[in-house]
């Protein structure tokens, strides 16, 4: 008689039903967001046209490049330093028509747009021009 998966005794743990799960939205501070879906990206890129005061840095990288895997830490601290700054993740492998309406052709490239207008872009690993474009914008 071994101890393994098959020993294993579940039970069913049930929830009295008035019973309320509150989850708290994750904190903004911090936080690159993530599309793999074009249609999930128009939804968003749709409503921050309301937005028009707030900078959105697109973060345009793939898995397969060096640089983008370097730049990484470095827009996680910006978007931990910048709070009022969105910042949006796309692979270019996931979502080749988004790079194209960019035109983003290296990686990685930063897009930054405020309203429904691109206001400026970063082509490469170029963290301090990266930093001064975001100070400039915001």
């Amino acid at each position: 008689m071994g101890v393994g998966p098959s020993s294993t005794i579940y039970r069913k743990m049930e929830l009295p039903t008035r019973a309320k799960v509150v989850v708290p939205p994750p904190s903004k501070k911090g936080k690159v967001i993530e599309f793999h879906s074009p249609s999930k990206w128009k939804i968003y890129f749709e409503a921050s046209k309301q937005m028009s005061s707030k900078l959105i840095v697109v973060y345009f990288t793939a898995s397969w490049c060096g640089p983008c895997h370097l730049m990484q830490p470095v827009v996680t601290d910006f978007a931990d330093k910048y709070d009022n700054v969105e910042f949006i993740k796309i692979d270019v492998d996931e979502m080749e028509k988004v790079a194209e309406e960019f035109s983003v052709r290296i990686m990685p490239t930063f897009v930054l747009i405020k309203g429904s207008k691109q206001v400026d872009k970063v082509v490469g690993a170029k963290a301090e021009e990266l930093q001064k474009k975001i100070e400039k914008h915001r």
